[in-house]
């Protein structure tokens, strides 16, 4: 049952947050204006499109993004002045366990951590599509360019392709083949051409400098020539998308585009499991950063409010960089996504049981 002291704590605990976030968001913006305002003005970006294409999509982002950072340090300010005016000592005096004083501060963590998995995962990426065609035309100074070496991509079950190199600006890909395979493995036809070129207004590639090899039984037919228009089951679209594209992808969309990525055998994979797994593991940690944050700062000692402030930014901050640390070994050392993004959850989980453990009952 709810009673008046979990009335006070939630209060206190998602007012400090709030405001809090509202603080640093609005430092935020104002920094972002000052370095962003040569670009609004050379673009002529329109103020409308300012204010509520870039900046009304801009700070849910940007205030989801160090949530978790701001619950630890909101737990760990206002739980602190409770300690220091000996409140804490009173309730757990009058009979109160430390548990039951934790549950407040579980009930404000679950309203936080949905609202986080909620924008995650569901209200960001549509603000974020907003956001990145703003981005697109009135921030960035140059067009996306793909710079990738040896791409290959699977584009049905029995059909792979090869670039040595694709310019997304003209859409031409280099030294291009498409393999055919048998459902017993073996090759069935072979083609090569020195370019292709993506035909918009005919929706066809058209193949410069061509050479097959369609492989029979007993024999081999050769056919080439300089120019051949064809459909293909992949488009020039595939070839020209930045890698923050995966922000403005919904969890059902991240899904869907991860499985195709998968059939195709691209290598960027890895990078948009972290994206799926991030969603979900940023909420959580705001459960283990409030367990952490309580039994930290419920504790009152001489160095009072800065001393567990202090120590809260080093334990946050030492989270993030774990965070990042694990995620590069994903993405360059062929760990796994959802075990890089979890560790350092489970690692600070541990660290939060021990630290309530140790916490004054």
């Amino acid at each position: 049952m709810i009673k008046l002291l979990d009335i006070y704590i939630i209060k206190k605990f998602l007012g400090t947050f709030f405001f809090s976030l509202l603080l640093i968001i609005s430092i935020s913006v104002v920094f972002d204006i000052s370095e962003k305002l040569d670009d609004f003005i050379e673009k002529k970006a329109p103020l409308e499109a300012i204010v509520f294409d870039y900046y009304f999509n801009f700070i849910p982002y940007f205030a989801n993004l160090f949530s978790p950072l701001f619950v630890f340090i909101s737990v760990i300010y206002f739980t602190s002045k409770m300690a220091y005016r000996t409140e804490i000592v009173a309730i757990l005096a009058s009979g109160v366990s430390f548990k039951r004083f934790l549950l407040p501060y579980l009930i404000a963590s679950t309203v936080i951590a949905c609202l986080s998995f909620y924008l995650n995962n569901f209200m960001i990426p549509n603000a974020n599509k907003v956001r990145l065609d703003f981005e697109e035309a009135y921030i960035r100074n140059s067009p996306y360019r793909n710079y990738d070496r040896d791409i290959h991509r699977q584009i049905t079950p029995n059909d792979y392709i090869y670039f040595e190199s694709y310019n997304n600006i003209s859409n031409i890909g280099y030294k291009f083949s498409l393999e055919t395979f048998a459902e017993t493995g073996e090759m069935t036809r072979k083609l090569t051409s020195d370019y292709i070129r993506w035909d918009s207004v005919k929706n066809k590639w058209a193949i410069h400098n061509y050479y097959i090899r369609d492989i029979k039984e007993d024999r081999e037919v050769i056919t080439q020539g300089a120019l051949m228009d064809t459909v293909m089951t992949f488009s020039p679209d595939e070839f020209g998308k930045r890698d923050n594209s995966i922000e403005s992808m919904d969890y059902y969309e991240l899904n869907k585009y991860i499985a195709s990525e998968k059939f195709k055998g691209s290598a960027q994979v890895p990078f948009y499991e972290i994206e799926k797994y991030r969603r979900g593991a940023f909420p959580f940690a705001t459960f283990i950063l409030t367990l952490i944050g309580v039994s930290i700062a419920s504790r009152k000692v001489r160095g009072g409010i800065g001393l567990h402030i202090g120590a809260g930014l080093l334990l946050s901050f030492s989270y993030i960089l774990f965070m990042q640390v694990s995620t590069t070994f994903a993405t360059n050392a062929g760990f796994s996504p959802m075990i890089a993004v979890w560790i350092p959850n489970v690692l600070y989980g541990v660290i939060a049981v021990l630290l309530f453990r140790n916490a004054p009952k």
